[in-house]
């Protein structure tokens, strides 16, 4: 069991290597974007990623999980990615197509100014590229190929930066630049991954498809549409929420300082990558349930570190003055400091669902996503709607803590159903009454810098001591 968890731990610093360096990388721009762009024009690109963050979940439609979980086990492998591959491509055309033509309206429907309709077109090419990377990059997770997958992630985020300050700073051609970026680091990623797509279609080239196999994959994908959906819409609703509350230039400062829960995210994208993999392949295994366990274990213990660590810091480091007079985010966007801690919050949540989506794809039953992302975007949409208009954007990251904590909690219950796990729950207890002392001490002491980091070192230390006790 602990070999495997190792085996599970290196797969994550891997795939790490590559989600951090494209996650930091991405994060330098924010205090780029807060210079070179006042928050109206930032609010407007916040609420096109947000649009084209939905849309790549119905470009999709949940055919890289259907390829995740039919090839694992499938006797002819090259077929699942065929069907999986042209799958994504005809739908990429079509919906594209009537994005580029219906540009217009679709940017009144997300409430962007119509003077910015044309950015949809670019939108709908990024779309486009980025499925057809999809099913490749699901490919090497299975493969358990992580230096190739890494390797690629890395030099399309380079491309991507790069592209960014060259287009904004260089030739000052606007917030288009930005998806101009995001189409050339798309591209790199299809060239990169192309031998990967001929080493399976060389096989066959036929576009036929087997309807039997076809029905089974989109039973299973289907209902990644909706959950996606809802999933997508816990983090990127308040968006043009706040655009109708509060106006464009409230979603910039309130999207500048969400991006701080990029670092929450790292450890959750980075752990999420090798963990489907990983449970997929030891789901038989003896002492399985055992070792999901003790993963779940470490994963709250390390995450747990992290979200304490960002909490106290990031707030500390934004208002410092960096090589002279220069912030990592604009003094302009600091009123939107007080949403930081939910968001990391909403982050750290959202890690633990990701933990209990054993239960519905071990047994496949999937459907049950749709229901409780259902649910979280409800809780996301209710709280906006209902604390927006009396606390601002703070009632925006209230939204974002509230709504994957009740999407933990109801697929924790789902799983514990279908799928028992034996939890450690005598040290998740203590991991929590650790992280509540330490939030306490931090209060109590004043939450000086140096407080901050001896809190911050005796976390782990405690931690350890924790997770060296006996299980349950």
């Amino acid at each position: 069991m602990e070999k495997d968890i190792k085996r599970l731990g290196k797969e994550t610093l891997v795939y790490g290597t590559s989600t951090v360096l494209a996650r930091l990388l991405n994060f330098c721009l924010v205090p780029f974007y807060t210079y070179y762009l006042v928050p109206g024009e930032y609010g407007i690109i916040a609420t096109l990623f947000a649009a084209i963050a939905l849309l790549n979940v119905i470009f999709l439609f949940g055919m890289d999980q259907s390829y995740l979980r039919f090839a694992s086990d499938a006797d002819d492998k090259h077929k699942v990615f065929r069907q999986c591959f042209y799958g994504v491509l005809l739908n990429g055309l079509v919906l594209g197509g009537l994005l580029w033509l219906f540009n217009e309206a679709a940017a009144h429907l997300i409430g962007i100014p119509s003077q910015a309709a044309n950015l949809l077109k670019l939108a709908a090419v990024i779309l486009f590229l980025d499925v057809l990377n999809m099913i490749p990059f699901t490919k090497l997770r299975l493969e358990r190929r992580a230096w190739y997958f890494a390797g690629v992630r890395t030099i399309s985020i380079v491309v991507n930066v790069l592209c960014n300050i060259f287009f904004i700073a260089v030739l000052h051609k606007g917030i288009a630049s930005i998806l101009w970026a995001n189409i050339f680091a798309s591209l790199a990623s299809l060239m990169l991954l192309s031998p990967v797509v001929w080493s399976e279609l060389k096989h066959n080239f036929s576009f036929r498809f087997d309807k039997p196999l076809e029905k089974d994959l989109l039973s299973f994908a289907w209902p990644f549409v909706p959950s996606g959906l809802a999933s997508l819409l816990v983090s990127v609703i308040d968006k043009p929420i706040l655009v109708h509350l509060a106006g464009t230039e409230q979603v910039g400062i309130y999207q500048a300082n969400f991006k701080i829960g990029v670092f929450m995210m790292l450890i959750v994208s980075m752990f999420d990558q090798a963990w489907r993999p990983f449970f997929l392949a030891h789901a038989k295994d003896k002492e399985a349930k055992t070792t999901f366990a003790r993963v779940f274990t470490y994963f709250v213990a390390l995450a747990g570190w992290v979200l304490l660590g960002l909490m106290f810091l990031m707030p500390d480091i934004i208002q410092s003055n960096l090589f002279g007079n220069f912030h990592l985010i604009a003094p302009a966007y600091w009123g939107g400091l007080s949403v930081i801690p939910l968001v990391l919050t909403g982050y750290f949540c959202y890690g633990l669902y990701v933990n209990f989506m054993i239960g519905p794809v071990l047994t496949k039953k999937t459907r049950v996503l749709l229901w409780i992302t259902l649910l979280g975007a409800a809780v996301s949409i209710t709280t906006n709607l209902t604390l927006v208009p009396h606390i601002g954007i703070l009632g925006a990251g209230w939204a974002v803590a509230l709504s994957y904590a009740s999407m933990a909690t109801a697929l924790f219950c789902f799983t514990r159903r279908v799928y028992p796990i034996p939890y450690e729950y005598k040290k998740l207890a203590a991991l929590l009454l650790l992280g509540a002392a330490t939030i306490l001490l931090n209060k109590f002491f004043g939450s000086g810098i140096g407080t901050k980091i001896i809190l911050l070192t005796l976390y782990p230390v405690c931690g350890g001591l924790i997770l060296r006790t006996s299980s349950r």
